[in-house]
């Protein structure tokens, strides 16, 4: 039990993945960082600036209600978080493919019917030619000479 489950952590999926969530985790710390630090200020500052608000009824995107706090900044933040992140993963992705297709040539399409029709007409030139050698020759072909394809 112990072996396979050393095989299963060796594999280099497996590996790959642990580095993947590792380094999404940094990278998400990072960007939460400056969408809390930088983005939700300047946004919070703009409200502010917007409404006019100075009797601390409305911080930033906070509204309070009847006692309640609703924390519109948080959902804000979380959601330019996610948009930030996604748009760094589609740009690693998309930098990932390109970096692959240059590796990785794309094969090119064999034409089955052009590929047979040569190969037939190089059988019918070998059979043509072992026929005209026969004949010089004066040894009969007719038994050794292939059928045609065609026919």
């Amino acid at each position: 039990m112990i072996k396979e489950f050393k095989e299963f952590i060796m594999r280099g999926n497996v590996l790959d993945l642990a580095v993947g969530v590792v380094i999404g985790g940094a990278f998400t710390a990072i960007v939460n960082s400056i969408v809390t630090g930088l983005i939700t200020p300047i946004v919070a500052l703009v409200i502010k600036l917007i409404t006019k608000s100075k009797d601390g009824k409305i911080e930033g995107l906070s509204v309070k209600f009847n006692g309640v706090t609703f924390d519109f900044d948080l959902v804000i933040s979380a959601i330019i978080t996610f948009l930030i992140t996604a748009f760094v993963v589609f740009m690693i992705v998309k930098v990932v493919n390109k970096a692959r297709e240059a590796v990785i040539k794309p094969v090119e399409e064999v034409d089955l019917e052009d590929e047979f029709e040569q190969t037939e007409k190089l059988l019918t030139e070998i059979r043509d030619l072992l026929a005209q050698q026969a004949s010089t020759t004066g040894t009969s072909t007719t038994s050794a000479q292939p059928k045609d394809p065609i026919d």
